[in-house]
């Protein structure tokens, strides 16, 4: 069972994460280890060419890992971002991105992961992302 259920995060996106908010972030579903968030289209986000932008896209990420992060350990809201690592494997068009994110290993001081990236109107991967998380 997850340590933190999508409403429980979702409210913790409007306290403390505004910028996820003001990117319209929120999460779908939580397990323990694993998170699915999905960040809905709009022209906020996108390059002169309506293409959805890479810093909206490893921001979509930072948060999908915090939320799988959180599933395993709690409540503890200074676990922070001590990598991230992004590949862009294709654009991403006029479209809502749904980000899967799963941890791979967790420890006592860091838990790493890994988060795809999915356009929602093609189920086409746009980018594949790994990240690393302090735990205090």
């Amino acid at each position: 069972m997850p340590a933190i259920t999508p409403e429980a995060f979702n409210a913790l996106l409007v306290e403390k994460l505004p910028m996820a908010l003001h990117l319209g972030i929120r999460a779908e579903a939580i397990g323990k280890g694993t998170a699915r968030l999905i960040m809905p289209f709009g022209p906020h986000l996108t390059r002169p060419v309506d293409v959805v932008c890479g810093p909206a896209l490893m921001t979509l990420a930072d948060v999908a890992l915090y939320a799988a992060v959180l599933s395993a350990i709690g409540l503890q809201e200074m676990a922070v971002t001590s990598n991230l690592n992004v590949t862009f494997l294709r654009k991403a068009e006029r479209t809502d991105i749904i980000a899967e994110a799963s941890l791979l290993k967790q420890g006592r001081r860091l838990a790493m992961g890994a988060v795809e990236l999915i356009a929602a109107t093609t189920d086409e991967l746009v980018s594949h992302v790994t990240a690393t998380y302090a735990i205090p």
